[in-house]
């Protein structure tokens, strides 16, 4: 996943998520249930893609990575902007959009989980 259409389409793959572009046309932003899981930028070279993550793995995966970085304009504690150059896998990189995903459907009422057909919804 080295570029931005790439990135765009993993995101869309995911039960409900949603484009948007609350920052400008530069941005694209995809939600699921109004919450963001995913920022990825339309012109970057190479592309970027900012994911939620749990704090402790956020920082472990800064440490491992050089294309891991802390989030860029977000809370640099729970979200992390990885480069997507090509020298990380692409089912890492799916991983960690999935994983963000989950991080937010597990928030999301289960109204709406049960809705998304989520897989981490218990009982």
């Amino acid at each position: 996943m080295t570029t931005a259409a790439a990135l765009r389409s993993a995101c869309l793959a995911l039960p409900g998520a949603q484009e948007t572009f609350p920052f400008g046309p530069q941005t694209m932003v995809f939600k699921v249930g109004g919450k963001m899981f995913a920022l990825v930028p339309q012109d970057g070279t190479p592309p970027t893609m900012s994911v939620k993550c749990d704090p402790d793995l956020a920082a472990q995966l800064r440490e491992t990575h050089e294309q891991v970085r802390p989030g860029y304009h977000l809370d640099k504690r729970h979200w992390n902007t990885v480069v997507c150059d090509g020298t990380l896998p692409d089912r890492f990189l799916r991983e960690l959009l999935e994983d963000s995903y989950d991080l937010v459907v597990a928030k999301l009422p289960k109204r709406v989980q049960r809705e998304l057909d989520w897989p981490g919804l218990a009982g």
